[in-house]
């Protein structure tokens, strides 16, 4: 046993086995997710039941498991939607209580814009008292009409009110600064042509109002009514539904067509119903836009640091310092940088800021406040300790012949760093950021206090002088996860989109993550040839 030992063999193998449940581990994870949440875009079929009661459900079934303590018993859990009629998104049903199921053709799922799916059965459009005859191709181009109606109503709200807001809130600052100044004839001059602007613009405001309301008017007038499973009905204006679809009557064509349309909605779209519903979007670009602003602010940081303590310093006290500080600044939990991100960052950075560029708008902050510059930021200070680690290791990989050639053909010793060492250590420079990238893409803890939000479907890039604002608060995917997940007023019906999310999460970082690699691989072969 002991001559098997000292061959090596028995620790390649355990390396190996570990490596393998490790690998294991995490393709299994991922299929879970990939399982648990892929399937909320699949159409599924409408099942009909009748229960012993003589009652009637109507719905998607959504799982069957035993009854507890109970042998031999099964309860089946469906989604009945209709949240705005029962209360509730899923009911529970005993298996022995049902009489018999069915899946009617003519039955129907509703996706609205609010209180989630509806299913029933369309029975007509109103008109006055009276209900004409409405089959499901008919219904084609009144969606069509409404959504064409759903995108003027928004295009008013956010770009020509929204652009009237700028404008006012703009002149509004303006009118404030003048305000402050000693009175004289060209500052009353140009407070009276402020007002005048201002009330041509609140004339433009009211004409826009008074339009949108109309609209909404007429998104009211057109009506259908459902037939719900136990016969009621219920009035549905055309305007809310999203779109209407019998999946009984799908086949496999139609029902992988819809599939497609429903997940690219998910990753383009804009989230509703308190995160439940729609998309994700903008939480896509939150992740993406604050990891390269973080990835930017700390590869410097991290290269400068790293660089002082290697090239520059030697094995003093104070070198000891820097480094026992970098390497406590990676145990430090990330909550605890957050506070340093409020405290610093926001209050006294960004007070500073306001107090100077910005004291019109004030008590209003502008930069005192979270958003998604000092998120980054923050999270720059957290992944510091990686970067400068891994770009440790990348110069000192640098052969040393290569330093004492470019010494001997007379460079100095900052041209040597420059144009020998650093292209030398490029990838082990990357290889930090990567590493720096999947941390802080995952890191919620901090982002909770220094800018991230539950809600914020307007990116921070507008038509809007400066058109970059990162100033403003932003979405990102693991908040998401943990607001729809633990936040939600509904987290039952919510539960398959935090899988969902959370799969993008791991994809987006993966993404990230495949660029950088990329980029260092070819470094790589580039500067083993050149050495070559």
């Amino acid at each position: 046993m002991k001559k098997t030992f000292n061959t090596g063999n028995p620790y390649i193998w355990l390396s190996g086995g570990t490596l393998t449940i490790s690998l294991l581990m995490i393709f299994g994870l991922v299929a879970l997710i990939m399982f648990k949440g892929l399937g909320i875009f699949w159409p599924h079929n409408i099942t009909m039941l009748m229960l012993n009661d003589n009652s009637v459900v109507l719905g998607e079934i959504s799982k069957v498991e035993p009854i507890p303590n109970l042998k031999d018993s099964y309860r089946t859990k469906l989604k009945v939607g209709n949240r705005d009629v029962y209360g509730m998104d899923f009911r529970w049903v005993d298996n022995s209580s049902i009489l018999s199921q069915d899946f009617p053709t003519t039955a129907l799922t509703i996706e609205r814009r609010e209180w989630g799916n509806m299913y029933g059965f369309l029975k007509g459009m109103k008109h006055d008292n009276r209900i004409e005859s409405l089959s499901l191709a008919d219904m084609k181009p009144l969606l069509k009409e409404s959504k064409a109606l759903y995108k003027s109503i928004r295009h008013i709200e956010k770009k020509e009110i929204g652009k009237i807001n700028h404008k006012m809130e703009k002149y509004r600052l303006a009118l404030k600064s003048l305000e402050r100044k000693l009175p004289s004839d060209s500052t009353l001059k140009n407070i009276a042509s402020i007002k005048v602007k201002v009330e041509e613009l609140e004339k433009q405001y009211t004409e826009k109002v008074d339009n949108l309301t109309n609209l909404y008017a007429s998104a009211k007038e057109k009506k259908v009514v459902i037939q719900l499973a136990d016969g009621s009905e219920e009035i549905l204006p055309i305007f809310q539904i999203i779109r209407i679809y019998d999946p009984n009557q799908m086949g496999v064509y139609a029902k992988s067509s819809f599939y497609v349309l429903k997940f690219w909605e998910f990753i383009s779209a804009e989230p509703r119903e308190a995160n439940t519903e729609g998309g994700v979007f903008p939480a896509i670009f939150g992740t993406v836009t604050m990891v390269l602003i973080m990835s930017l602010a700390v590869t410097p940081l991290g290269v400068l640091t790293a660089v002082f303590l290697r090239e520059y310093t030697s094995d003093n006290i104070f070198s000891r310092i820097v480094r026992i500080s970098v390497n406590n600044l990676a145990g430090v939990p990330s909550i605890v940088f957050g506070v340093f991100g409020l405290g610093f960052f926001i209050y006294f950075i960004g007070g500073g800021i306001d107090k100077l560029f910005y004291s019109e708008a004030l008590p209003t902050p502008t930069f005192g406040t979270g958003g998604i510059l000092w998120a980054s930021l923050t999270l720059a200070l957290l992944t510091v300790p990686v970067v400068v680690v891994a770009t440790e290791e990348g110069i000192s990989s640098v052969p040393k012949s290569l330093k004492e050639a470019s010494y001997g053909l007379g460079a100095t010793k900052f041209e040597t760093l420059w144009k020998v060492v650093l292209p030398q250590a490029t990838p082990g420079i990357l290889t930090g950021m990567i590493l720096a990238m999947a941390r802080a893409a995952g890191e919620v803890a901090p982002l909770m206090i220094t800018g991230v939000v539950k809600l914020a479907p307007s990116l921070p890039l507008d038509s809007y002088s400066p058109f970059i604002h990162l100033e403003r608060k932003f979405m990102h995917l693991g908040f998401h996860i943990y607001d729809v997940g633990f936040q939600s007023p509904n987290v039952e019906a919510a539960l398959p989109m935090v899988y969902t999310t959370t799969l993008i999460l791991i994809f987006t970082v993966l993404a990230l993550n495949l660029v950088a690699i990329i980029v260092r691989n070819k470094l790589r072969t580039k500067y083993v040839t050149s050495a070559l």
